[in-house]
């Protein structure tokens, strides 16, 4: 991968920008990745490209035999996009980064690396009906299933950082940063107008460190599971702040009760079932500040009552030194993922290919989108990869589908988020850099091998 501009921060002599740990990422997919010795970082050394967006003519690289082009631009920081029966897409336009009090001397330097590397793109941006940023929901209609929407419309606006979505029935479930609201939601609506009903509060508030809330439902439809995010890299504001956080929570939403169906997930986003199954499936962001190539973002299933390490052990039960008090008996529970994605790709879309318009080998496998790493100079993520399924589990290695998001100096044109399959079975990307949209189709001849 070619180099890009990078920012080192360093503090004193303990920054450890200059620390490397001689790991070939590719060492580090699948399910037994390669974990080098820790090298403890008061503050990390970054790497933020430049973002210069999509200029004309500009767009994704996608193998031989597919087409990618945009589906929608000129969108405000697009996070996650959610296909409904019809050919209407949902786009979740969130401007959050994060804002934290500050509790420690590398949290400025932190926070502003942060927002540059989480920030919106070149776009100007345009502010929402509450005269601030956009948080909303825009719906694309695509009634002919062409790609190129006849309609594009706010849906529902004024909300708080809004990231996961899902359709139930006449209901539309949508995930902010602080509660789950139910709307009345019809088919062909296009816009609501009716007050938003809570169905329960998450974890928010001053404190919001991993503010993305991912949701999805049961196949039966009776049950939400959420993604709630760590509100630290290692527990250092300490347990308190971290309550029934790094989980991920079942809902009824019919009475609001909750429990947390699995725990030690530092970061889970993503949240789909594998189709035809009862088995649920995430993404995870796992912590910083090891060195470049520690600890391994991951793809895992989610097993009901599992606690996965976070934050007393990675990857099963390898111990992170840096947490106090350490917790031998969690530790002792802490099971391994399913499937490493290599360190800081900061995955944060999954989606599974249920349609018949690619090739077979796509069918059941897993797209991945890796927004990319901003705590390591050398780049990583920046793509939407690919895994193949057999049997209801990923085999062999990522395969990068969609890339060019990084430019030939390393300057970001976009970065993908969410990822989901339309009906027509095309690959929807919401690309939050970039502002934009895109759409892969399959148009035949010699497919990827």
């Amino acid at each position: 991968m070619t180099r890009a501009p990078v920012i080192c921060v360093a503090l004193a002599a303990l920054a450890g920008c200059g620390k490397v740990q001689d790991i070939d990422p590719s060492q580090q997919v699948g399910p037994n990745p390669v974990l080098p010795k820790p090298a403890e970082e008061l503050v990390a050394a970054v790497g933020v490209p430049k973002v210069v967006g999509w200029q004309p003519g500009q767009a994704p690289s996608v193998p031989a035999g597919f087409h990618v082009e945009a589906m929608a631009t000129g969108l405000s920081n697009p996070r996650n996009v959610y296909p409904l029966p019809n050919g209407d897409i949902l786009v979740v336009e969130s401007q959050r980064v994060g804002s934290e009090p500050l509790e420690r001397p590398k949290d400025p330097i932190r926070d502003f690396i942060m927002s540059l590397a989480h920030g919106g793109g070149g776009a100007t941006e345009t502010a929402g009906a509450s005269g601030g940023p956009p948080e909303r929901i825009t719906l694309l209609r695509d009634a002919n299933g062409d790609g190129k929407p006849e309609l594009k419309t706010v849906l529902l606006d004024h909300l708080n950082a809004p990231f996961g979505v899902a359709v139930v029935g006449s209901d539309l479930y949508v995930a902010n940063t602080d509660a789950i609201i139910r709307y009345p939601f019809a088919a062909g609506q296009t816009r609501i107008t009716a007050r938003g009903q809570k169905v329960i509060d998450l974890p928010g508030g001053l404190i919001d460190h991993h503010w993305t809330k991912s949701l999805t439902t049961s196949p039966d439809g009776t049950k939400l599971y959420a993604g709630v995010g760590s509100n630290s890299n290692i527990q250092e504001r300490g347990p308190e702040a971290e309550t029934n956080r790094a989980a991920v929570w079942e809902v009824d939403p019919k009475t609001g009760a909750y429990r947390v169906f699995a725990s030690g997930l530092r970061n889970p986003n993503g949240l789909t079932f594998y189709p035809g199954s009862n088995t649920l499936w995430t993404v995870v962001n796992e912590r910083d500040e090891l060195g470049p190539n520690l600890v391994p973002d991951y793809m895992t299933s989610v097993k009901d009552g599992a606690f996965y390490g976070w934050p007393y052990s990675y990857y099963g039960q390898h111990v992170d030194p840096r947490v106090r008090p350490q917790r031998p008996d969690l530790v002792a529970r802490a099971i391994p993922p399913d499937y490493a994605l290599s360190s800081h790709v900061a995955a944060l879309g999954l989606a599974f290919y249920t349609a018949n318009s690619f090739p077979a080998m796509f069918h059941g496998g897993a797209f991945v989108g890796e927004h990319g790493s901003w705590n390591r100079t050398q780049l990583n993520g920046y793509r939407v990869v690919f895994i193949r399924f057999a049997s209801g589990r990923p085999v062999g290695r990522p395969f990068n589908f969609v890339t060019g998001f990084l430019g030939a100096n390393g300057e970001a044109r976009g970065r993908p988020v969410g990822v989901a399959v339309d009906r027509t079975g095309a690959l929807l990307i919401a690309d939050d850099v970039g502002n934009t949209v895109w759409r892969v189709t399959y148009t035949g001849g010699k497919a990827v091998a």
